[in-house]
């Protein structure tokens, strides 16, 4: 690990702060939207523009990429990044905040498609495990970092906008003055959705269902806290708690999902995140309650996209899972729009508790849904089974198809040494 920081210091670094704006963004918000008057519902249309963004840019980047290069999508992204952030506070509107969200999402989109795949180029096979875990922990790292700089005094209302806009703009330096850029690259085509579904009905549902439950946890988390009067330091440790449960629970669900059938694992994460919402939905007057409940629930839900990919390449050949992939991280974005609207639509039908009453609703139907489908097939044994790759729901294609890089590289080095083992014991 030492040596992959040492080789990719400044692209991490540049990746941290980036990632402190960004986490910090989606907070503050979240906060200032309902300080604004904006009802949870509008809130929920601004919190999906920044998905909507995503998606859109996950299917156009890499042909920017081709035509310009990287450091030109790189740099000019990421200054309509700190652009956009100052508009928020001038222009408090509706309309004009989904706008903005949307732009956020694509650019992010965009500059991450860029980090990640000059950190594939840098890294050999020797040490692609180790940078990928790296690049994952710097994303929650900052991730959560961003969430305590919201309780940094701003009597001005602007302040708090600036800092995540300087922050993006200061990350361009230590990546940009030391990186070369890599050559263009062409994007994978995503499986029809008909052919992922056939593959792997539950990796498909599953991966739907659980956009909308990650959405739920960047978008309309800060807008459920403030709705309910949390303080900021409140706010900023609820929100810090989702994330702080992802990187926890990543590594020991990695390595049970190794060692087991990966459907009951599925079943069982999905459940207890499932009961931790509901508990939260009943009791969430209770501030440590809710504290619990969202380390819990972003415990389960963040592993639940690694542990579905993984599952669904276990029904497929190497050099299907790129395209695999792809598909299912178009499957998880669509998933991540249709999330804070439903989950918005529900607080305002039924009160602030909708918030955790549909997140408990969508891992139930996860849960259920995996059970379901032990009846319809056998697992695949577990010796045949693929590596899991720590991976977030924050990955663009270009993390994925790194991911799946790795996993196959596991795979093959797994099945040399069982050979080699069975030929020393024949002899």
């Amino acid at each position: 690990m030492l040596d992959v920081v040492r080789n990719a210091w400044a692209l991490l670094l540049g990746m941290l702060l980036l990632m402190v704006g960004n986490g910090l963004q989606g907070t503050l918000l979240g906060v200032r939207g309902a300080d604004a008057g904006f009802s949870a519902f509008s809130m929920s249309i601004v919190m999906s523009g920044y998905f909507a963004g995503f998606l859109f840019a996950s299917q156009v980047v890499a042909g920017m990429i081709r035509r310009v290069g990287h450091v030109r999508v790189f740099a000019a992204l990421g200054s309509l990044v700190s652009a956009a952030l100052i508009l928020f506070p001038v222009l408090q509107d509706p309309i004009a905040w989904v706008l903005g969200r949307f732009v956020l999402g694509f650019c992010f989109c965009g500059v991450y498609v860029t980090a990640e795949s000059w950190l594939n180029n840098a890294a050999s096979n020797e040490t692609r495990g180790q940078a990928l875990s790296a690049y994952m922990i710097v994303q929650m790292t900052g991730v959560i970092a961003g969430q305590a700089l919201l309780v940094v005094p701003d009597q001005s209302g602007w302040l708090l906008f600036v800092i995540p806009s300087v922050l993006v703009s200061v990350s361009f330096a230590p990546i940009l003055l030391s990186i070369s850029p890599t050559p263009a690259f062409e994007a994978t085509k995503p499986m029809s959705l008909r052919e992922l579904y056939a593959v792997s009905p539950l990796g498909m549902v599953g991966m739907f269902l659980l956009g909308g439950i990650f959405a739920a946890q960047f978008g309309m988390s800060a807008v459920y806290a403030t709705e309910i009067g949390l303080t900021l330091p409140q706010i900023s440790s609820f929100v810090a708690s989702f994330y702080v449960g992802a990187v926890v629970m990543q590594y020991p669900l990695g390595w049970l999902s190794d060692r087991m059938d990966r459907r009951w694992l599925i079943t069982v994460v999905a459940l207890l995140g499932g009961t931790a919402a509901l508990v939260a939905a009943m009791f969430g007057s209770l501030y440590l309650v809710l504290l619990a409940a969202a380390f819990v629930i972003g415990g389960c839900s963040n592993p639940l996209y690694a542990l579905l990919i993984a599952y669904t390449n276990d029904f497929l050949e190497a050099e299907d899972m790129a395209s695999a992939s792809a598909g299912l991280l178009f499957v998880n974005g669509l998933g991540a729009i249709t999330g804070p609207l439903v989950i918005g639509w529900a607080m305002e039908v039924v009160g602030t508790w909708g918030f955790f009453l549909l997140i408990s609703v969508l891992l139930f139907a996860v849960s259920g849904y995996a059970l379901f489908r032990m009846t319809q097939r056998s697992a695949p044994s577990v010796d045949d089974t693929g590596a899991y790759a720590p991976i977030t729901p924050t990955a663009t294609p270009v993390a994925l198809e790194y991911a799946q890089e790795y996993a196959i590289e596991v795979a093959e080095e797994a099945e040399a040494e069982e050979e080699e083992n069975q030929s020393q014991a024949a002899w």
